[in-house]
């Protein structure tokens, strides 16, 4: 009797080990399926399709033969990251993401589709080759615009890229990373941004208080140089100035959870999506290590990184009078979906802030010749070895073009000086775009 018991508690065994290995299975299978079917055949079926941009310019296309990209080199190169190739060697193009939903593979039957599928997505190529020539070739960065209103990207931009058909050329080191999504950057000034909407919510004087700049600002044993010396500021000014010695005084008087929730509440520190595509997330310090390195982390130095699709967002949010229309790389009829990322007073008074920098300290008739209806923020982000990466990133007031953007070169110094007129150019070209 016992030997019967135990063969028969052998056999349950086994029958629960095959329905859990069936349910492993179709798990996997429904998930992953697609991926398994496409391993050894690039094009089942003879099926084929075609990659445009929001103008139909061709992208890519592939059959069951052969695979192609743009016939213009310049349009290969600087779109590169938002196509990727047919090799997944970069991990956010769109021909590794969208594959099977190009493929119209069917868990059930296949991929049977014989009509070649066409997926448009949101970019502008003309857009992205203005933003790879304004950052320069020789050069490290990324570039992003978006419609704000839509969430419509339209230009994603990543330097040193990569000819996807001159396969024996040599690439650049790092060239497959997308750092537009997938690197994060000291941020330098352009964190004053998140610093100012902690301190609006939860400094209740902030509006009546001003700020002292003698040229640098003490606080306990550490010195925190400014680039000038500003005198008496009030918030405004002080983000005008992009006054380190006030932007000191602010984060303290908000305080290390103020600016932490603040981080983390507008998605600096998570792995934000865009279209099935994900960025890696920011960081800030999340051990309080006293008034001095809060202070550094308020000006956007101390370990804050802020990875650029991130601070994107967060532009787009503020212009938009606090909610984030998400934003979206496929073209679609769908309705614009949006999130409240900021509270309304906050981004408009954020908003207000940043079109009193570009109106009073940018030097529109200079850098910005054309675009009088802006807001926008620079960075220059000390690395510590006598290199700067240069941010600019801010929107148009301009509902007939309402553009957020966000630019960073890598140890290009003064974001004024490097990221502002390769700002202007991709905004010319966005304009120019839209005829």
């Amino acid at each position: 009797m016992k030997r019967i018991t135990r063969r028969a508690f052998s056999v349950l065994l086994l029958a629960l080990a095959l329905i859990f290995g069936m349910t492993v299975f179709a798990l996997r299978y429904a998930d992953e399926g697609g991926d398994w079917a496409m391993y050894f055949a690039s094009a089942n079926s003879g099926a084929g399709g075609e990659l445009r941009d929001r103008k139909g310019v061709l992208l890519a296309s592939f059959d069951a033969t052969r695979f192609a990209f743009s016939p213009d080199a310049e349009t290969r190169v600087a779109c590169y990251h938002v196509t990727g190739d047919y090799w997944d060697r970069s991990g956010t193009g769109a021909l590794s993401a969208y594959w099977d939903r190009m493929q119209e593979y069917s868990l059930l039957e296949g991929t049977t589709k014989k009509e070649p599928k066409s997926l448009t997505l949101t970019i502008d190529a003309s857009i992205c080759r203005a933003a790879w020539n304004a950052i320069g070739y020789d050069r490290r960065g990324a570039a992003m615009l978006m419609n704000y209103k839509t969430g419509e990207v339209l230009a994603m931009v990543s330097l040193p890229s990569v000819d996807p058909i001159n396969g024996d050329a040599p690439v650049a080191d790092t060239a497959f990373i997308n750092r537009c999504l997938s690197a994060s950057f000291p941020p330098g000034s352009v964190f004053k941004l998140v610093t100012a909407a902690a301190a609006i919510e939860d400094v209740p004087d902030l509006f009546d208080r001003t700020f002292l700049c003698e040229g640098e600002y003490t606080i306990g044993t550490v010195d925190i140089h400014c680039t000038g010396v500003h005198g008496e500021q009030s918030v405004e000014e002080a983000l005008a100035n992009s006054c380190n010695s006030a932007f000191a005084q602010i984060a303290v008087a908000a305080g290390y959870n103020s600016l932490y929730n603040h981080v983390k509440a507008y998605g600096f520190l998570d792995r934000l999506e865009l279209d099935g595509l994900y960025s890696v997330a920011g960081q800030y310090r999340t051990e309080y290590a006293g008034d001095p390195e809060l202070a550094w982390s308020g000006i956007g130095q101390s370990t804050d990184l802020v990875c650029p699709y991130a601070m994107l967002r967060y532009v787009a949010a503020i212009a938009n009078g606090g909610l984030l229309a998400e934003p979206r790389l496929i073209l679609t009829d769908e309705p614009v979906t949006e999130t409240r990322l900021i509270k309304a007073s906050t981004a408009a008074k954020l908003r207000e802030m940043m079109i009193y920098n570009f109106q009073t300290r940018y030097m529109p008739d200079i850098y910005f010749p054309g675009l009088y209806y802006a807001g926008a923020k620079t960075g220059t982000a000390e690395l510590g070895d006598g290199s700067s990466h240069a941010w600019f990133t801010g929107f148009l007031d301009d509902p007939a073009h309402p553009y957020a953007f966000v630019v960073v070169i890598e140890r290009a110094g003064s974001g004024l000086v490097a990221a502002a007129p390769a700002a202007n150019r991709i905004l010319h070209a966005a304009i120019a775009a839209e005829g």
